[in-house]
């Protein structure tokens, strides 16, 4: 087990680093371009900001040069005076990055007013995690349990149900059901907000319920969107499964079908079921963009959305650093329980 777990990590950091390589290459002449604004932005303000500095020199050329020579150390102070493809500044880059040193951000802010690109990350990614895993949470639940119960009736009403709902439930874009539920439960009935994002400052002792209320409406279009193709894949695995010798042997020594459904077949059907699981949380995670751009939760991925709007590299980069880390740490965790549930594969790596 310790060589199967040695083994998943250096390729999940081999996978991150290649990510990382990538990124990188895709935004590295453009992010040259937006620091070395930044910088001349930077040194101008704070001139401006100090009258004393441009009323000792005697002519506009001078000036002008005392500006330039500040803004050149600056840039060799920061090693942007070499090309970005350099190996010290991808190295030093890449460093920087997986010590969640991201720099600051071009344009936006977090609700704070900070500027850090981290501050603005871990502003955003609780709420995306705590509305992703809550909606993944109770889909999986509500599909695992559905699904083994339709494995055990072939054919019947409750069988045709599900698959019927899982198809039609999937063939609809999360937009497009998230704009109707709006319309329905925000300005027809009027139950919830039309916005996802609460009216209060997030230092406001109410904000934490202010933000489950609003989290109820997109909570309810994800679980109404899943949970149906969550409960056809379940009832697949475990039809196969529940034809299987030992299940009909256990049927023959008078166990009940409850007990060989919940506990035997289910069983053997954790390690597709757990693979599914962790695959759909993180992909959850990535796929957020769409999903908070319409109800306007206040996460990652409408951070994300914002950030590619105004091309933000540096908020942009932090956003997939992190998306991609837990990505790993999913596929990491299932595999792990891909190797306790089948020790075969443990043997085979």
């Amino acid at each position: 087990m310790k060589k199967y777990v040695a083994t998943r990590i250096i390729t999940m950091f081999g996978v991150l680093m290649i990510t990382l390589l990538i990124t990188i290459a895709l935004v590295g002449s453009n992010m040259d371009t937006i620091l070395k604004q930044g910088i001349v932005f930077q040194v101008r303000s704070e001139i401006t900001e100090n009258p004393s500095i441009a009323e000792s020199f005697s002519s506009v050329e001078e000036f002008e040069g005392f500006i330039q020579t500040q803004i050149n150390q600056r840039i060799q102070i920061l090693g942007l005076d070499e090309p970005w493809y350099s190996p010290q500044r991808i190295g030093v880059t890449m460093y920087k990055i997986i010590l969640l040193d991201f720099g600051h951000a071009t344009f936006l802010t977090s609700d704070e007013g900070s500027s850090d690109v981290k501050d603005i990350l871990f502003e955003k990614l609780p709420r995306t995690v705590l509305l992703f895993t809550t909606a993944t949470i109770i889909i999986s639940i509500i599909g695992i349990f559905l699904g083994a119960f339709s494995s055990s009736k072939v054919g019947s009403g409750i069988d045709r149900i599900t698959s019927s709902f899982a198809i039609i439930s999937s063939s609809f874009p999360v937009w497009w059901i998230g704009m109707l539920m709006i319309f329905l439960f925000a300005f027809t009935w009027q139950v919830f907000p039309p916005r996802a994002t609460p009216d209060i400052p997030s230092s406001d002792p109410e904000y934490i319920g202010s933000l489950l209320y609003h989290m109820a409406l997109p909570l309810i279009t994800i679980v109404m969107i899943g949970f149906g193709s969550w409960a056809y894949l379940v009832r697949n695995f475990m039809v196969g499964i529940m034809q299987e010798d030992f299940i009909i042997a256990k049927k023959t020594i008078g166990i009940t079908q409850k007990k060989i459904i919940y506990t035997h077949a289910l069983k053997n059907a954790a390690p597709p079921i757990v693979t599914i699981l962790a695959l759909s949380l993180s992909g959850s995670l990535g796929g957020a963009i769409i999903t908070e751009a319409v109800f306007d939760w206040p996460g990652m991925g409408r951070l994300y959305f914002e950030a590619i709007t105004v091309m933000d590299l540096p908020v942009i980069i932090g956003a997939t650093y992190l998306l991609t880390v837990f990505f790993l740490i999913s596929i990491f965790i299932a595999d792990l329980l891909y190797g306790y549930f089948d020790p075969r594969v443990r043997t085979d790596n």
